[in-house]
């Protein structure tokens, strides 16, 4: 039982907590954290059950949540801390790159799916990117995954005021961001409204700089929660 909390003040830190059923992650990624400037670890969690609590009592801003875990999946616990605690972000850490996790990842509220073999600074860079309010969706099977999740209409939006984007969207941009959203590529955007793909490709590029995201998946995601598309 790992149930673990720290008493130090976050002095303006983003609150990390940290829950897998393995210790040598939780150790591993701990020490990565606890050299970061701007992170702090707040706790540490080795099932589902302990995350919740833990979660309910330091409300973090980030936890870091492995999926298949003894008593609660990952995904179950996250499932009951975003509904009681919708201001923490949460990103998946796993070794299955698998649209179906993927998706029921996306279902239950996490903003962030990430593989446990990618780069420290890519774990770092998630943490601080869902505390931004951006989507961390990174891997290849995400886009089809986050089809899914638009089809069924799973994913509710956030209340809370809309995202800081650097410029308002255009009336063609929202337009161009509702096609992304129901999944289709530049090429069928641009028959379904009629222009050339070329200015799909641009309209697309000037969406990814307004929300400040690298892909089409964080944008997508990142509208969703916000209520900016249907």
């Amino acid at each position: 039982m790992a149930l673990t909390a720290t008493s130090t003040t976050n002095d303006g830190k983003i609150s990390v907590l940290l829950a897998d059923d393995q210790k040598m992650i939780r150790q591993g990624f701990g020490y990565v954290i606890s050299l970061q400037d701007d992170l702090v670890l707040v706790g540490e969690a080795a099932d589902g059950h302990e995350a919740v609590e833990l979660a309910l009592k330091l409300r973090p801003d980030i936890i870091l949540m492995d999926i298949q875990m003894p008593g609660m999946t990952g995904i179950e616990a996250a499932r009951t801390i975003v509904r009681q605690l919708p201001q923490t972000k949460i990103v998946v850490l796993t070794t299955f790159n698998d649209p179906d996790y993927i998706y029921e990842v996306i279902r239950c509220g996490a903003v962030g799916y990430l593989l446990k073999d990618a780069d420290v600074e890519d774990m770092l860079e998630a943490v601080r990117s869902a505390y931004r309010g951006e989507a961390v969706y990174r891997t290849d099977l995400a886009a089809d995954a986050l089809s899914r999740a638009v089809a069924s209409g799973c994913i509710l939006p956030e209340a809370g005021a809309k995202p800081a984007l650097l410029e308002p969207l255009t009336e063609r941009e929202q337009e161009i961001l509702q096609e992304m959203a129901y999944g289709l590529r530049n090429d069928r955007i641009a028959r379904k409204l009629v222009i050339t793909e070329g200015t799909v490709k641009s309209h697309v590029h000037r969406i990814l700089q307004k929300f400040g995201c690298e892909d089409r998946t964080q944008v997508v995601v990142m509208a969703l929660r916000h209520g900016m598309v249907k």
